[in-house]
């Protein structure tokens, strides 16, 4: 359905700092959350991938964990990072690395070989939305080859086709999937190439880090 709320996937931030708790969000209909390996001393058990940062990730979990645990998580198979627990909410808990990761490398692995769906990458950019003959400029919140969440005051219909242009991107052709309150979801026609929007991400990486 086009009203449908999206389904509950990992988000990926090109930030340095490791996410914070966050309120709770509301049930959506299907959660395609990432699955990783959780090792503690005693034991591994798997867990959900909220988000990931470059310092660190939430993950939802299915036992007791608590602040200043030691842990070792895996993403990918015989690759772990080690980290720490910073905190603990409900059957969430946040883990700071030991020592920065490079998301743009872990989002370019992570999409090679068959995914229910593409990883979703938080972002701060301008972007325009062209909806038959009026642009509006809005915010991308977050980015996949599949589509882009924006925010702006625009009242885009669900099902209208538009355009969306975002700074060294060419312009991609979708249409508005979902929108709620001033958040709008929009899915590409045709799915953004794997290396066009790596690149594009790395720049964005890039940024950050020099402005930081």
């Amino acid at each position: 359905m086009l009203d449908e709320r999206p389904v509950e996937t990992t988000l990926y931030s090109l930030a340095g700092t490791p996410p914070a708790p966050e309120q709770r969000h509301c049930e959506r209909h299907l959660s395609l959350l990432r699955v990783a390996s959780l090792i503690l001393q005693d034991r591994r058990e798997l867990c959900l991938v909220r988000n990931v940062s470059g310092g660190g990730m939430m993950v939802r979990v299915y036992s007791d964990i608590l602040p200043e645990t030691p842990v070792v998580i895996e993403l990918k198979q015989g690759e772990p990072i080690s980290g720490t627990v910073r905190w603990a909410k409900d059957d969430c808990i946040g883990i700071i690395f030991e020592r920065p990761i490079d998301v743009v490398d872990l989002i370019s692995a992570s999409s090679e070989g068959p995914r229910p769906r593409v990883p979703r990458v938080e972002v701060d950019c301008t972007a325009w939305v062209r909806d038959d003959g009026t642009v509006h400029r809005m915010k991308a919140a977050n980015i996949s080859q599949g589509g882009v969440r924006v925010l702006g005051s625009a009242d885009l219909s669900v099902g209208a086709k538009v355009v969306v242009t975002l700074i060294d991107l060419p312009p991609v052709l979708g249409s508005v999937r979902w929108k709620d309150d001033h958040a709008y979801g929009i899915h590409f026609t045709r799915p953004l190439p794997l290396p066009q929007l790596v690149s594009w991400l790395r720049a964005q990486q890039d940024g950050l880090r020099a402005a930081s």
